[in-house]
């Protein structure tokens, strides 16, 4: 299975982005998926949102109220709706997709958001 993000791009404080994460192939048992983001100049990733097989979603704190996550299942694919952005939300952003025994990670897209 391979995942592919996409949209990303440069913004404006106030501004909003949609950014997509496609799989390849139909992926059952799916659990849940994950946009993280790693922040410029940080190793780790930390997570932003959550959307369970069940539907149920989870924000970090920082992003609720301004994103949403979302899912097309016919298409097998995942979004993040991004409203709001601020200058500490520039960040790589990746696609996680948790099945029991395995994961799997988009490429990361690249998000800057200017002052």
């Amino acid at each position: 299975v391979q995942l592919q993000a996409s949209g990303g791009g440069l913004v404006q404080a106030g501004g909003s982005l949609r950014l997509s994460c496609a799989a390849s192939e139909t992926i059952l048992n799916l659990q849940a998926v994950n946009w993280y983001r790693q922040i410029p100049g940080k190793q780790q990733r930390e997570l932003v949102a959550t959307i369970t097989s069940g539907g149920v979603t989870n924000y970090q704190e920082s992003a609720k109220g301004r994103f949403t996550i979302s899912r097309d299942n016919g298409k097998m694919t995942w979004y993040l709706q991004m409203n709001s952005l601020k200058p500490e939300d520039t960040a790589v952003y990746y696609c996680n997709v948790v099945r029991p025994g395995r994961n799997y990670w988009g490429q990361g897209t690249l998000v800057t958001v200017s002052s």
